[in-house]
């Protein structure tokens, strides 16, 4: 058993988790942040990537649209590494009711969200894909946000103050002594070790799993509804401007550049388990039919992957409640001293990965509020240090693709990817799985969905722990890593395999068969499986996992 004696523990390590820890520990409290899986795997690395203006909201949610366009200069100016200023368009396309459009320009000026109306000529001459049958244009201040490149600059900035990061450790319960929070005891799930963290106060982050979390401190009832959104990529970039639908918000009204690909979301239905999302076929037909709708060819492109996020929605009692779509968007704080009779523990739900950082200043102002001991926050000012995190935008690539790779060979040909990015992430990472590497490059996120750079970085992670697992355990490790990744990248897939995209899909498969016989190799170690980190292994049961339904 491992004890660790700190100020605050914050769990979950998603955007506003990342956030909190950061904010907490500039203004100079200690501060642990524990997260079941690795940094921004749930809700904060399930998105479209989309740098809100505001402009989505300033009807539906004016007081979100309001908040969306101040945090997206400040997230400007801190995370200048994680975004991409590729500006947006809300467009009003040939078959759009146009009553919406002529309330948007007000709405707009009273929510103080930057807009202008542009010529349709003008507008199809910046994006020349766009249905040239669009009656208006506007231009907003959106752009492209890497979340996990983001998630990572928070935490790595935070570390720089003194706080602590544990990734793989998933809290089983939440102390308290006489009403005052005192321990959060956790489990690291790749060695099963126990670790108690004894604390004066914690945050719950936990986004769809909040109430979950809740409950282990004995604070139920927490409602927190998840509102499953699904995504796909597609394989290159069709605009280079975000572009958006302007009518009222609904499915597949979207589509975000983002690296080398263009994203189409996004749904909105309830569901009862974060941890099990289905990706339903009917669904996909529908993004890549409004994707055509926006840009005339958009289904001739090929979609490389689809994936499933679940928001972290406050239930609203003025809509129904399977109703996620018009639910508001706003944070939610609780204090439970006053709910729960708990003091020292708090609980933040809603919000969007755009307004992170003042989810975390709210969050922590109220906290230090509480303990008496207030400090002002400053991660509006102080940006996180340059390259803090390992970011890769479509220039880097085609830059490093002219450099001499004969020392230095490309691993992932899709991203561009060298050798040498890999071989740091795993010196920075020794224990870390294929997919922790993935989120830190782009590793295998390209058309071929990892079928020929996975082998290569799998035999790259082998020939680094070689000089420290034996020859067996070092085997049972690799093919164990090499089968989570392939799993995790065809997840993505299964809902995408008609038509020549399940010819393609059924080519890589053989590839992999056929060089590794990968179907066939002996079943893992527990220790083998405990290394991966994967709590669906681990556990017996889905986490975190997309499926798609069968009609």
């Amino acid at each position: 058993m491992k004890t660790i004696n700190t100020d605050v523990v914050v769990i979950g390590g998603g955007a506003t988790g990342a956030g909190a820890l950061r904010d907490l520990a500039m203004r100079g409290f200690a501060a642990v942040l524990v997260e079941r899986a690795d940094l921004a795997q749930g809700t904060s690395g399930r998105f479209h990537g989309l740098l809100h203006s505001g402009g989505r909201y300033v009807i539906s949610d004016p007081h979100s649209a309001t908040e969306c366009a101040e945090e997206n200069e400040i997230l400007r100016r801190i995370h200048p590494d994680s975004v991409e200023e590729t500006g947006g368009l809300f467009v009003v396309g040939p078959h759009d009711d146009p009553e919406f459009s002529t309330r948007f320009l007000p709405a707009a000026r009273e929510t103080h969200v930057p807009a202008e109306e542009l010529d349709v000529a003008e507008a199809l001459r910046i994006e020349p894909r766009l249905n040239p049958g669009i009656q208006r244009a506007f231009r907003v201040r959106d752009g492209s946000i890497d979340g996990w490149g983001m998630v990572w600059g928070a935490v790595e900035s935070a570390k720089a103050y003194g706080a602590q990061c544990l990734t793989y450790h998933r809290v089983t319960k939440i102390e308290n002594d006489d009403g005052q929070v005192s321990q959060v005891i956790c489990t690291n799930e790749k060695t099963g070790e126990e670790v108690r963290i004894n604390c004066r106060a914690a945050i719950n982050c936990g986004g769809p799993w909040a109430g979950q979390i809740a409950k282990m401190a004995g604070c139920h009832g927490v409602d927190v509804v998840p509102g499953r959104g699904i995504m796909i990529a597609m394989n290159h970039r069709l605009v280079n401007h975000v572009v958006n639908r302007c009518i009222h918000p609904a499915d597949g009204d979207i589509i975000v550049p983002a690296h080398t690909v263009s994203i189409i979301g996004t749904t909105d239905q309830k569901e009862d388990n974060p941890d099990f999302l289905v990706i339903r076929n009917s669904e996909v037909q529908q993004m890549l039919d409004s994707g055509e709708d926006l840009v005339p060819g958009f289904r001739k492109a090929r979609a490389v992957h689809a994936w499933a996020g679940a928001r972290p929605l406050v239930k609203d009692s003025r809509v129904d409640a399977s109703d996620t779509r018009h639910m508001s968007r706003g944070m939610s704080i609780i204090d439970h001293s006053t709910r729960d009779g708990v003091k020292g523990f708090f609980t933040i739900a809603g919000g969007k990965l755009t307004t992170y950082r003042l989810m975390a200043k709210n969050i922590v102002d109220a906290l230090l509020e509480q303990l008496d001991e207030f400090v002002e926050c400053t991660t509006d000012t102080e940006a996180v240090p340059s390259k803090a995190v390992q970011t890769h935008k479509v220039t880097d690539r085609l830059k490093e693709a002219e450099a001499d790779r004969f020392e230095d060979p490309i691993i992932c040909e899709c991203e561009l990817l060298p050798r040498s990015t890999i071989e740091d992430e795993l010196a920075k990472q020794p224990e870390a799985n294929l997919d922790d590497i993935r989120r830190r490059t782009r590793l295998g996120m390209g058309p071929c969905q990892g079928t020929f750079c996975g082998m290569r970085a799998a035999g790259i992670m082998h020939e680094t722990l070689a000089g420290r697992l034996g020859r067996e355990e070092n085997a049972d490790r690799t093919s164990s890593m090499l089968r989570l990744f392939v799993k995790n990248r065809y997840s993505g897939l299964e809902s995408l395999m008609y038509g020549e995209q399940l010819r393609e899909a059924t080519l890589n498969k053989w590839i992999l068969a056929g060089n590794l016989d990968i179907d066939h190799l002996p079943a893992p170690a527990e220790k083998a499986v405990r290394a991966t980190g994967d709590l669906e292994l681990i556990h017996g049961r889905p986490a975190m996992a997309q499926v798609k339904e069968n009609e």
